[in-house]
């Protein structure tokens, strides 16, 4: 490990791309800071939600609609047998599909394709859109997305690679702040209808086992999608 540690740091040093590094470090005061986190969970609820949505259409359920909180919290109702693989997989795919993204957005970046990615989450929020069931959700989805378009539209490709970085950042270590959150939040009995709790219902298999399954599915993005961004072509 500490061979690999050497090496890596070694790699970020000759590549010379502070910027990365520093894109990495705003992202995560953003997520560790109460009151930045609050307002930009939206952006990770946005892609929790989004992930139950997919994962629902391809198992073949189907899609009612989307809600999209004040409070940061959200709902995806799908239709279809109340048990089995489809629901399963539609419960367990909300938690790992922000750290998924983050890792496919960092990725992206490291092979100069920022603007890709940017097209790709405006044409993902403007499909998702036509789900959403109320006003606060199209409003987020509106924000997220005409921010996405401003900077792939107006910015130069240096500035899109950067803010790329800082989302797919962002998303990494987003992806496991909400996991640490609904632990705390069941060990004092107040999400009883949390997905892990559904999942456990479902499966016989404990919430503790999902939490840990989506932790380790979030911890192992982020030590691939960090090695991936902070060896990114230099902006």
């Amino acid at each position: 490990m500490d061979e690999l540690v050497r090496e890596w740091t070694a790699q970020l040093l000759d590549s010379g791309n502070a910027a990365a590094l520093i894109a990495g470090l705003v992202a995560l005061v953003l997520v560790l800071n109460s009151t930045t986190w609050l307002p930009l969970r939206n952006v990770v609820t946005i892609a929790h939600e989004g992930g139950h949505a997919v994962v629902a259409l391809l198992s073949g359920r189907k899609l009612n609609g989307i809600r999209l909180h004040s409070d940061t919290s959200g709902l995806t109702v799908s239709t279809g047998r109340s048990t089995g693989p489809g629901m399963v997989f539609t419960l367990l795919a909300g938690y790992p599909a922000v750290s998924l993204l983050g890792l496919g957005g960092a990725w992206l970046v490291t092979v100069d394709l920022a603007h890709v990615m940017l097209w790709g989450c405006v044409a993902l929020l403007a499909a998702m859109l036509l789900a959403i069931r109320n006003a606060y959700g199209v409003l987020s989805i509106l924000v997220t997305g005409g921010a996405a378009f401003a900077v792939s539209w107006f910015a130069t490709p240096a500035w899109q690679a950067l803010c790329g970085a800082l989302l797919s950042w962002f998303l990494l270590f987003g992806g496991l702040r909400p996991i640490a959150e609904l632990r705390r939040k069941r060990s004092r009995g107040r999400a009883p209808n949390s997905d892990a709790d559904q999942l456990a219902r479902l499966t016989g298999a404990p919430a503790g086992v999902w939490l840990t399954c989506w932790f380790l599915i979030g911890l192992v993005s982020l030590v691939l999608g960090a090695r991936w961004l902070l060896l990114m072509p230099q902006v």
